[in-house]
């Protein structure tokens, strides 16, 4: 059960209805989640959420394998079938796609969650924001649409694809607000350069930039260039996982952090991703985060490793009255690049890629075999007005960059303006040809 103002809730309060929400919670899933009696090989779950480390940990393999054994939804959905809602599918970016079971309590508990998330980030009543994500299966399409109506703002569901349209649309409805990925509005931008003469990204009228689906909002330099380009706001204002909750943290405009805003509706913890021991949840710990729901009636998961790595900030009240746990994603353990020993991250990659004027911004690393690696293959974009001919030494430059800063030996492939492709969902930055 949700509580209103969940957010802002003292956390004395907040702890006692936790624990009573996990107790109910625990009896349910032990009842009715084949997966989870497995995994805990006849162990009776602790009654304290504080005890929870004493449990295994659930991966995603664990949910594919379910699903395989009892398609289509695994054995770790723990309602009956007919109080199934709404059916979703996960993208299947990191491996094979897994399908989404939502009752309608789960699919009204997400649209309240993610309701929080985007006001938090500026969005409310007197707005007209267009819904630019895919509304085919993936949870972030029609889901994240509820959500966006939940805050009282008029919304636009216009999804992929047809981006003149799309650029018509925001201007004839006079649009001042945009839910997409971080890479989308590069799309846009060529869209408007080549069939709209004259006419500046930042003349649509945009205010606001609601992101997420992807990493990018971490790097000063493409935040401020998004920020400079657009004359809008920009937040990361839809950080969720498609195999726990939809939208749960967001920007809120007095800095970069994002606010934790589901307390009554998932547990968090930190683990060390290598050996997933626990790690204390306070301000500066960075680790694995693991999630726990509280109240899920479809397939509820306990103690679930996300593979995001972040990095806590602060666990005290903030300056707007939030007591919402603050933190930045660094990474996901999934996307992690070790060249000679050194550990690298996309959202590091792009921040030496966004540092030269000289390039796009657009990029991306193309690992051949399985590794180990002696230098980092990267394929950078030349930006168009240097697409002819690049800049003298921009490759032993850019390749400086990423041995100053990062301590990489780098290979660097400078391709011409527009040969990478642009993304109207989630963009893939690091690929793997396996051998």
């Amino acid at each position: 059960m949700l509580i209103d103002g969940a957010e802002r809730t003292e956390l004395s309060l907040l702890a006692r209805h936790r624990q009573a929400l996990w107790e109910r919670q625990r009896e349910y899933v032990m009842a009715n989640s084949p997966l989870h009696r497995r995994a805990w090989a006849g162990e009776t779950p602790p009654r304290r959420l504080e005890e929870l480390p004493l449990l295994p940990l659930i991966d995603k393999e664990m949910l594919r394998e379910s699903q395989r054994r009892e398609p289509p939804f695994g054995d770790y959905l723990a309602a009956l079938p007919e109080r199934i809602a709404r059916i979703h599918r996960t993208s299947g970016t990191t491996g094979t796609a897994i399908n989404l079971a939502l009752s309608a309590h789960d699919a009204e508990e997400t649209a309240r969650i993610g309701a929080r998330a985007h006001a938090a980030a500026g969005l409310g009543p007197g707005h007209r924001v267009i819904h630019c994500l895919n509304y085919r299966l993936w949870l972030g399409g029609f889901t994240d649409h509820t959500t966006l109506e939940a805050t009282g703002a008029s919304v636009v569901p216009f999804g992929v694809g047809e981006t003149r349209l799309l650029i018509r649309t925001i201007r004839e409805l006079r649009i001042d607000a945009i839910s997409c990925t971080p890479s989308y509005p590069a799309v846009l931008e060529r869209v408007i350069a080549e069939d709209f003469p004259g006419l500046r990204p930042r003349d649509l009228g945009l205010r606001l930039g609601l992101f997420g689906g992807e990493a990018g909002l971490d790097d000063p330099h493409f935040r401020a260039r998004l920020e400079e380009t657009w004359g809008m706001e920009v937040r990361n204002a839809n950080y969720g996982l498609s195999d726990v909750l939809s939208n749960f943290a967001a920007e809120t405009g007095q800095d970069h952090d994002l606010h934790f805003l589901a307390p009554d509706a998932l547990y968090p913890e930190l683990i060390e991703p290598e050996s997933g021991a626990s790690l204390p949840w306070r301000a500066g710990a960075r680790g694995e985060l693991v999630l726990t729901h509280l109240d899920r009636e479809c397939q509820p998961l306990v103690r679930f490793r996300t593979g995001d790595i972040i990095q806590l900030t602060g666990t005290d009240r903030t300056p707007g009255s939030l007591t919402a746990p603050r933190f930045r994603v660094v990474g996901r353990s999934d996307e992690l690049v070790i060249v000679r020993g050194i550990n690298a991250f996309p959202a590091q990659i792009a921040a030496i890629i966004n540092q030269h004027a000289a390039l796009s911004g657009e990029w991306r690393i193309v690992l051949e075999g399985n590794g180990p690696y002696d230098f980092l293959p990267v394929e950078a974009e030349l930006a168009e007005a240097f697409s002819a001919a690049s800049p003298p030494a921009l490759a032993e430059s850019l390749a400086g960059s990423f041995k100053r800063e990062l301590g990489l030996t780098a290979r660097i492939r400078l391709l011409p303006f527009a040969s990478l492709p642009r993304s109207e969902g989630k963009t893939r930055r690091v690929l793997r040809e396996r051998r």
